[in-house]
């Protein structure tokens, strides 16, 4: 046995109340009164004492029930020194009541002490404990020694039994304990998460629907200051608000995505390349439903690029091109090259970079570069 083995106290979860049932505890209490009555019927069934003298024994029983409820308070505490301490007032009230005559109670204060002890101390101080106890048992007891070493050895087993269920019992409870923690952290794991997807999602939509409305806007205002006619400035004003218009559509589809209520992949590619002049999809491989995170990606990723397109390249032809293989889905937006717009240097330069962090986050990828012609937006995510 090692020394942690016989240091180690009982959990608090084994010397408590907590997890034990009501019919436990009812049988507990049970025990404890049964042990009372047993000892205070012992006192006041001697004949050869007098009514003080029995009184006075009385009166010593409630100081023991007493110092018994402080010895499974400090346990519970694990103080070893006012354990032993009260352990040793109770072994003595014991030697008291022997030598005054009392020696059915203080038999039943010294087996009540050796299993006390192996339940609730640390075994390198139960043992010794219990060993005193049961051996002043032994000492005094009438019974022959057959049935004396019974007694001693089914209270040494008792003692040790409760000792296993009580340590059992702390286990289960510290298990469930954990349980519930992890529990509630995967809750909040899972809330932290989702409010992240709903700030992207609002971020990507307001930040697409935004910049593209910021375009028009700021050719609007240039447009002005270099005294183009109306129609033109008109156009610009009636675009913006077009993109506003549109922004409001794609914050409520993003609601919708959140909700799980998806459009088909290809038909909101199709229905977002049916606005820009000279742009075509076109999907090969086995359609299937994706995830709704690698789906939001693909449709975020598709909007960022034409919308690159409308600022960089005006009047390129764009090709929108979704392969389905059998592990990723891959988004390729392809121009031709074109003029850049009024707007060539306006705007931050983060849309791609979020949907970059976003492709990561998914374990995907994203490159954009310019190729041959014009600029190449390549999307890969693993489904």
């Amino acid at each position: 046995m090692t020394e942690n083995a016989l240091t180690r106290w009982p959990s608090r979860e084994a010397l408590g109340r907590s997890g034990a049932t009501r019919p436990r505890r009812m049988l507990v209490w049970a025990v404890r009164l049964l042990l009372l009555a047993v000892l205070l019927w012992g006192v006041f069934s001697q004949r050869h004492v007098g009514r003080w003298e029995a009184l006075a024994a009385a009166a010593a029983i409630l100081l023991a029930g007493l110092v018994s409820w402080t010895f499974f308070r400090t346990t519970y505490e694990h103080r070893l020194v006012p354990s032993l301490a009260l352990m040793g007032v109770l072994l003595g009230i014991a030697v008291a009541a022997e030598a005054t005559g009392f020696t059915g109670p203080a038999l039943v204060i010294w087996c009540g002490c050796g299993v006390s002890a192996l339940e609730r101390l640390p075994l390198g101080a139960a043992v010794p404990v219990a060993s005193v106890a049961l051996a002043s048992y032994s000492a005094f007891t009438n019974d022959v020694w057959l049935t004396t070493a019974a007694t001693v050895a089914g209270m040494a087993l008792a003692g040790y039994v409760l000792r296993l269920d009580a340590e059992a019992r702390g286990s289960a409870q510290r298990l469930l304990a954990q349980e519930r923690a992890a529990r509630a952290a995967e809750a909040e794991s899972a809330a932290l998460a989702e409010r992240a997807r709903i700030a992207r999602e609002i971020h990507d939509v307001l930040a697409h629907s935004l910049s593209a409305q910021l375009v028009h806007l700021e050719a609007a205002r240039l447009l002005i200051e270099n005294g183009a006619d109306r129609e033109r400035i008109l156009d610009r004003v009636v675009a913006a608000r077009g993109m506003a218009r549109d922004g409001l559509a794609e914050t409520r589809q993003a609601l919708s995505a959140l909700r799980g209520e998806l459009t088909p992949l290809e038909d909101f590619l199709a229905e977002l390349v049916s606005t820009a002049d000279g742009a075509e999809v076109t999907v090969t491989g086995e359609r299937r439903p994706l995830p709704a995170e690698a789906s939001q990606a693909v449709r975020r990723v598709a909007q960022e690029a034409l919308t690159n397109v409308r600022k960089h390249a005006q009047g390129a032809k764009v090709t929108v091109r979704l392969d389905y293989s059998e592990r990723e889905v891959t988004l390729n937006v392809r121009d031709s090259g074109g003029e850049a717009g009024e707007l060539n240097g306006s705007g931050g330069g983060y849309g791609l970079l979020g949907m970059r962090e976003r492709a990561e986050l998914l374990g995907g990828s994203l490159d954009a570069g310019p190729d041959e012609e014009g600029f190449v937006v390549t999307l890969k995510v693993p489904v």
